[in-house]
């Protein structure tokens, strides 16, 4: 009369050992394309600074070059073939010498003051949202911006400094003062007064000072970094274009915003004068 129940038992015992021997797998098979996932960042993220490298576009190569190495020590550590453990770390060990090396060079050319980058954007490209362009400067020992644009007036050319404004708040820069010269709109001079003081307000939530200047001789387009970092570009920043609706692709995302055709220039200079001072 028992052997039937021992059988059950012994059955269900099959049944539960069959179900964690499949989930086991599961697990490994989703770690593995988790793992696969990371090397392809690794390796995409590495290939784009050996090219950023090639154009001479030194910061961009080298935050990549970081980056990708990271990703690729995280591979290092979760597999488990020692040959393969090998490989990446002859690889990484080569992307870190080559990091090195860019990183003493750039820090050589800031130090005399010759460095100097340029980056061209091709009309109707992508991928130049404000973070991706400015970025790779905001250092934690930036306190004060420089933003001179003889443009700062109708609606979109506000939201963009708003835009820019609020990329400083949020990086690792320990922002205190912004600093703006622009033209004066004299049709609308009372709206444009309006909306930055708006933006004045907002800013003062934060500890950080926005400090308006006009001027009717300001041409150049030109951001400053107390960091030593000095962005001139051509269109200032207005360079992206309008899409066709408000519910198209590009209207909230701007690294998916087409651009209008500009260069941006990129320089280091060692001392760089701030025209007010933070207390």
């Amino acid at each position: 009369m028992d052997r039937p129940h021992l059988l059950r038992n012994t059955e269900d015992k099959c049944s539960t050992s069959d179900d964690i021997r499949q989930r086991a797998e599961l697990i490994s098979d989703s770690m593995a394309d988790k793992l696969a996932g990371v090397e392809a960042s690794a390796v995409s993220l590495l290939t784009r600074a050996v090219e950023l490298d090639n154009s001479r576009r030194f910061t961009e190569s080298l935050v990549c070059y970081q980056e990708g190495i990271q990703l690729l020590l995280d591979v290092t550590k979760a597999v488990k073939e020692e040959a393969k453990k090998q490989r990446f770390r002859q690889r990484i060990a080569e992307y870190m010498d080559r990091a090195e090396k860019l990183k003493k060079h750039l820090e050589q050319e800031k130090e005399t003051g010759q460095y100097h980058e340029q980056l061209h954007i091709e009309d109707n490209s992508t991928g130049h949202s404000y973070e991706r362009v400015f970025g790779r400067f905001f250092e934690d020992i930036v306190t004060v911006v420089d933003i001179e644009d003889p443009y700062i007036r109708s609606t979109h050319q506000v939201y963009n400094l708003l835009r820019f404004c609020e990329l400083l708040v949020k990086s690792k820069c320990n922002i205190k003062q912004i600093n703006l010269t622009t033209g004066k709109d004299e049709s609308k001079n009372s709206q444009q007064e309006s909306r930055l003081n708006e933006i004045t307000e907002s800013l003062c939530k934060y500890n950080v000072q926005l400090v308006v200047t006009y001027s009717a001789s300001l041409h150049d387009r030109e951001i400053r970094f107390n960091n030593g970092w000095i962005i001139k570009i051509g269109r200032g920043l207005d360079y992206f274009k309008a899409t066709n609706g408000r519910f198209c692709i590009g209207f909230c995302d701007f690294d998916l915003r087409q651009c209008h055709e500009t260069t941006i220039d990129i320089f280091h200079r060692k001392h760089t004068q701030t025209k007010y001072s933070v207390e």
